[in-house]
């Protein structure tokens, strides 16, 4: 690969741990701003997934009920990610 402009991988897993590094304070930040914003109020509510069976907690019931519906959307979300590859690849694989 001569006269490419590929970066070397260290190079490429320092900028990939830099930019992990801004995403999480960019997180802390943005729940710092909303604490702050609401005058020390807040609500927390969380969804733990140990097998099947779900452990949810939360300080109010908005929190509770909010991380439900999160909890089921990523579950969907899982569920077709990880079938994906299989509707995908289906068709595309004949027997010989």
């Amino acid at each position: 690969m001569e006269g490419a402009a590929a970066l070397p991988l260290p190079k490429l897993a320092v900028i990939g741990f830099i930019l992990l590094f801004i995403g999480i304070l960019l997180i802390f930040v943005g729940f710092l701003y909303a604490a702050l914003k609401s005058g020390g109020s807040s609500e927390a509510g969380g969804v733990i997934v140990i097998g099947p069976i779900p452990i949810i907690f939360g300080t109010s019931e908005r929190a509770v009920k909010i991380a439900v519906i999160a909890a089921i959307i990523l579950m969907v979300l899982a569920i077709i990610l990880m079938l994906l590859p299989y509707w995908l690849l289906r068709g595309s694989i004949k027997p010989t």
